[in-house]
This record gives C-alpha cells, sequence and structure tokens, in this order.
C-alpha cells in the first residue's frame, strides 16, 4: 500500500442501531476524525429530535458536520458533498484513514460515488408542483410520476414530497424521465471506501427506536418541537418526530397517539433505510452486539486486500 492511500471508513445502518457509538471507538482506534452524513444533524434547532451525540461523545472525537447549519439556510445534498470532499482532502493531509457515520443514504453515496447531473429546470415548475401538493395532496404528483417515469416511481420513498416534486420537475422540465439521468459516470474519489453496517433482530432494533423516542420526550422533545412549530413548513422540519408533535400541537393527534405515530414512522424509516443499504453487496455487515475487537480485524483485513503488491 503507497503512503498516500487513503481509506474512509463509513458506518451505515438503521437508527437507533449503535452506530454514533461504534464512530467514536474506530475514531479513537484509528486516531481519526469523523464526518457526520445524517441529513437532520446538521441542524442547530434540531438537537433533541435528531439525536446529536451527547457532549460527552463529541467530545470523545472530532465531529464536522454536526449542527452547523440553520433550518433557515438553503442547504441541500450537492452541498454537502462539495463541503464534505473538501474537509476529507483535509483531512487526508494529516491521517490516511477517517471515519464517517450517518443514515442518510443519499448523503452518503452523494461523498463515495457521486451526485447524479440532471439539467436546470426552471423555478416555476417547482413552484407550481409545491401549490400542487397544497391543494390536491400528494397522491396526485405520485400519480403524475408514475406516468411519467414509472422507474423511479416504484425506487422513491413515494412518502417524501420533496423527492417525489424533485423527479417531476425533471420528468416535465426537461421532457425525459428522471431515471435516465441516473447512474451515470462519476468522478474518481481520492479515497478507497470501506462500508460496515450494522444490524439486528427486528424486535431488538423496535426496542431500541422505542426507546430513543422515550429517551427523546424526557430530555425536552416537546419543547423544541414547540419552538420550531411556526415554521414547520421548511424542508428540515420535515422529519418524522417533529411532524407529528406539530399535529399534535394542531389538536389532529392526542398526544398518545402522536407518540405512538413517532415510534410508527421511525420504526418504517429504519426499514427503509435498511433496504437502500443492503443494496450495497461490498458493505461488510455486522450485528450490533459485535465485539470490537472483530469489526476492527475484519476492517483491518478489508484495507490489506486493497495493498499493492
Amino acid at each position: 500500500m503507497k503512503d498516500t492511500q487513503n481509506f474512509l471508513i463509513t458506518i451505515v445502518g438503521p437508527t437507533a442501531i449503535g452506530k454514533t457509538a461504534l464512530s467514536i471507538v474506530l475514531a479513537k482506534y484509528f486516531k481519526s476524525d469523523i464526518i457526520s452524513c445524517d441529513s437532520r444533524q446538521f441542524f442547530k434547532e434540531m438537537k433533541i429530535g435528531t439525536a446529536v451525540p451527547e457532549e460527552t461523545e463529541l467530545a470523545a472525537a472530532k465531529h464536522h458536520f454536526i449542527q452547523n447549519k440553520s433550518i433557515f439556510d438553503d442547504y441541500n445534498v450537492g452541498q454537502f458533498e462539495r463541503e464534505a470532499l473538501k474537509k476529507l482532502k483535509e483531512l487526508f493531509q494529516e491521517n490516511s484513514v477517517q471515519i464517517m457515520v450517518g443514515g442518510s443514504g443519499l448523503y452518503v453515496d452523494a461523498v463515495l460515488i457521486g451526485l447524479d447531473a440532471f439539467p436546470k429546470v426552471a423555478p416555476y415548475i417547482r413552484e407550481n408542483l409545491n401549490l400542487e401538493l397544497e391543494s390536491k395532496g400528494l397522491e396526485s404528483l405520485q400519480n403524475q410520476l408514475k406516468e411519467l417515469d414509472i422507474e423511479t416511481y416504484e425506487k422513491i420513498a413515494l412518502d417524501n414530497p420533496k423527492r417525489v416534486i424533485r423527479a417531476l420537475e425533471v420528468c416535465i422540465g426537461s421532457g425525459l424521465p428522471y431515471s435516465t439521468f441516473k447512474n451515470k459516470p462519476k468522478a474518481p474519489r481520492n479515497f478507497t471506501s470501506i462500508k460496515i453496517g450494522l444490524d439486528a433482530e427486528r424486535p431488538f432494533i423496535y426496542d431500541r427506536i422505542n426507546l430513543r423516542v422515550d429517551c427523546m420526550l424526557e430530555n425536552g422533545l416537546l419543547e423544541e418541537a414547540k419552538t420550531l412549530h411556526a415554521h414547520k413548513k421548511l424542508n428540515a422540519l420535515q422529519t418524522v418526530g417533529y411532524r407529528e408533535l406539530f399535529s399534535f400541537f394542531e389538536g389532529k393527534f392526542t398526544r398518545e397517539f402522536a407518540i405512538s405515530e413517532i415510534k410508527k414512522n421511525t420504526r418504517r424509516f429504519a426499514k427503509r433505510q435498511l433496504t437502500w443499504f443492503k443494496r450495497d453487496k461490498e458493505t461488510l455487515w455486522f450485528d450490533s452486539q459485535s465485539s470490537i475487537d472483530k469489526i476492527i480485524s475484519d476492517i483491518s483485513e478489508k484495507m490489506n486486500t486493497f495493498k499493492e503488491p
């Protein structure tokens, strides 16, 4: 292996599985920093509901992209890709091994692989689609997408209005299916990617999720959500844990039902995360209770396979 060969160890898996704790152990072992690619932990106003690492965890290893933006900032995955790659370039000058962690699959792929290039679309198309979302609902947009691009319709998270609108605006603006712009050759990375995943039996994951939601509520999630309610239309707040409480504040849900919906929707989110991450056959999967020695040993063995003769 050349002295200049860089490795980015990326930890993926469903929410509440223990990725943060593992990232800190690995960062200490490899004497590296941690890049967070959790797309909601960027926002400083959303500390409790996004399970931002505790102060002791943040102090245990140098973290980047944690609460570094505001919900009022116009921030997207393309900007994150550029900023994360720039930061990694700096970090690799200090240490050839770095850690990235997070459950946002698109953001992980943006750093490891790169984003697809899409044509520019006239702003009025998105504005019209947002108006249609308000007047006719998400199902109307879903039906349009099904008609214009069945491939994308069958793959994306249809319950995510932003994703549906993004795909539709490209279809309408370009006259071509959104899917035709996907999976084109990307710019090469200056690091070797080693992706490891944490998994567990579903009852274990669901128990962890339920416990995390209960802890969030004890730590003040209700009060945090109240301070954000007036801004509920912002993209950052289209997030499990906040949407359900906003419905409670508006009298649409009881408190108990809102909490049960948070837990249910978080479980669904965890299932979608696993579906996304399981697509990559190169990922090294571990049970969440695996010993750290086993994980480090397998990572080191994987690194050795990239050694040059």
